[in-house]
């Protein structure tokens, strides 16, 4: 993966998106350490992290949408084999790790 590729978002609205849903998680996640600490009932917990995991399920699948809309229509636009070959490779990779 190349530290010069196209950004994950073309526009400053979707980036706030982005990072406004992030930072709400990150609110979830410091809430999930706080109800530990207070010994709160174990299913209570385990339901806000299916929550947390959801968020950041959502905010996932926007980032690979970007992904498929910008770097990879970029790649097919231009022509470029090796530069497809390795947005597919990379694609491949990240769904090969999530098995």
């Amino acid at each position: 993966m190349s530290a010069t590729n196209t950004s994950t978002a073309k526009t400053a609205d979707g980036k706030t998106a982005k990072i406004n849903r992030l930072n709400r998680i990150a609110g979830q996640v410091r809430g999930l350490a706080q109800m530990i600490e207070d010994d709160r009932y174990c299913m209570d917990v385990l339901h806000q992290m299916q929550a947390v995991k959801s968020a950041l399920a959502k905010v996932e699948t926007q980032v690979l949408k970007d992904h498929a809309a910008c770097c990879v229509a970029e790649a097919i636009a231009s022509g470029d084999e090796a530069d497809q070959r390795e947005k597919f490779e990379e694609l491949v990779e990240l769904f090969a790790k999530r098995r």
